[in-house]
């Protein structure tokens, strides 16, 4: 009898034990989900700051940007350049998409994001141009949001300019 009721103690704390060890476990699953947000917000800020300070510090690229947003003709190099610039842009705008419904980015944080490519795919024709072409080359969810952006038949207009 006195064995039957040690060992249902010792199971008691075995298993309170267990209880204990599933909460830390749970608590340290948490805390590294927060390690990685931080980390992964902090790697496309690193990357949109590197973007922004290409642009801004290579004068002959920040000519040719501002020459392409005031309408400007670009030489058949610049229209290229400005292509690979869009195409950048867009891949670290698919990258925080990815990451925002993986969970890394929170819906305020991301409804700045959304606010920001809003205003970039609208005010820049050659911009919402360049998206009407390659927006195959996306992920399907990436250009179901950016489309979302877009004022209303811009693709149509584009193709007809």
């Amino acid at each position: 009898m006195e064995a039957n009721r040690v060992n249902s103690w010792l199971t008691l704390g075995a298993n309170f034990g267990v209880l204990i060890g599933i909460i830390l476990l749970v608590i340290e699953l948490d805390q590294n989900r927060e390690m990685i947000q931080a980390q992964t917000r902090n790697d496309i800020a690193r990357q949109l700051s590197e973007y922004l300070s290409m642009l801004g510090s290579d004068s002959q690229l920040s000519s040719l940007v501002r020459r392409a947003e005031t309408g400007e003709e670009l030489s058949a190099d610049e229209a290229h350049q400005q292509f690979l610039l869009f195409t950048a842009n867009k891949r670290l705008w698919e990258n925080i998409h990815y990451q925002y419904r993986h969970g890394m980015f929170e819906e305020n944080e991301f409804e700045a994001e959304r606010t920001a490519w809003r205003f970039l795919i609208n005010r820049d024709r050659s911009f919402a141009r360049n998206w009407c072409v390659t927006r195959a080359n996306y992920s399907p969810e990436f250009v179901v949001e950016l489309e979302n952006l877009l004022e209303k038949d811009v693709c149509t207009i584009t193709q007809d300019e």
